[in-house]
């Protein structure tokens, strides 16, 4: 009787030590993960050369919008080749100001996603 009781502690003992090792795990990679693209952010920040559009044409082909200093150009890039198709004049661009803070946040997205799936209770009814 004793046995089984010691047995059992001893299972969730395991089970609890494993977890924690687990979420020690999760919080290291995430801290890395953020140390690292702060890390690159910094590292590519101020540069004269930024990616300001790209659009996918096929699986491993996409045309990109550059500005190298105060030139914009069109690039076709390729798996294997970049090949610059024109210079863009900086009044024929169209700069939208919805995403100019830098990336969206995980939580701003599912805001929107939530108020975009529920329904209109305004008058206390359900649709």
């Amino acid at each position: 009787m004793i046995l089984t009781v010691s047995g059992r502690t001893d299972s969730y003992m395991q089970f609890i030590t494993v977890l924690i090792i687990f979420v020690f795990v999760l919080l290291i990679t995430y801290w890395v993960t953020k140390w690292t693209a702060g890390y690159q952010k910094s590292k590519s920040s101020n540069t004269n050369i930024e990616v300001l559009e790209t659009i996918r044409l096929s699986g491993n082909k996409y045309v990109q919008i550059v500005r190298v200093g105060r030139k914009y150009l069109a690039v076709a890039t390729c798996k294997d080749t970049v090949t610059m198709l024109t210079e863009i004049p900086e009044q024929d661009l169209v700069f939208s100001d919805h995403n100019m803070s830098g990336t969206l946040k995980f939580r701003d997205i599912l805001e929107k996603i939530q108020k975009r799936d529920l329904p209109d209770q305004e008058d206390g009814r359900d649709e």
